[in-house]
């Protein structure tokens, strides 16, 4: 495993060694010995997956406001993803910055994004599978989102959504002196 680090102080590319024979691979895609060494939470709340049937179905923008922000490991498990994560934490040198990463089942690599950071993604494939590792615990009334297309935060998705839920499109407009 292999963990490095991105533009963004808090967001990680998490790379996986896959040993291969004739059975096939095997790939270890978590280790909390390897992350507590690198700084990143290393304690796993919950895991998820999502399903996603239709080519360019978008989710986001999503965070967990404080006191309990969220930290996430997200990787694919089948299809192809942009992967998004916007620094809303009030003292980063990286505040109101994003990173976008493409995620395939292929590629053999996960974005870690830390806590303090709005995510989400759009799906660049049909039938695309992502699989989260969540380090704090899911609270509702914490919940919280800004619109994906916000010009204010000017993320630069690879094609036009197709797909967006109800959910997400009443989201409101961002604001980063709101984004707590």
């Amino acid at each position: 495993m292999i963990i490095e680090e991105t533009a963004l102080s808090g967001c990680f590319i998490v790379s996986f060694n896959t040993i291969a024979d004739a059975r096939g691979g095997f790939t270890r895609t978590y280790e909390g010995t390897a992350f507590a060494k690198a700084g990143l939470a290393s304690s796993v709340d919950h895991t998820a997956e999502v399903t996603n049937p239709t080519a360019f179905t978008l989710r986001g923008m999503h965070y967990q406001a404080h006191p309990a922000p969220e930290a996430k490991l997200v990787r694919c498990l089948h299809g192809s993803a942009f992967d998004v994560a916007y620094d809303l934490r009030p003292q980063s040198v990286t505040r109101g910055q994003w990173i976008g990463l493409t995620l395939t089942e292929e590629v053999g690599k996960a974005l870690y994004i830390g806590q303090g950071f709005a995510h989400g993604y759009l799906t660049l494939s049909e039938n695309t599978t992502l699989s989260y590792h969540l380090f704090t615990p899911y609270r509702a009334e914490l919940q919280r989102g800004f619109r994906y297309n916000d010009p204010t935060i000017a993320i630069q998705w690879p094609a036009k959504p197709s797909l967006i839920g109800e959910r997400d499109l009443a989201l409101p407009a961002f604001a980063l002196s709101a984004a707590k």
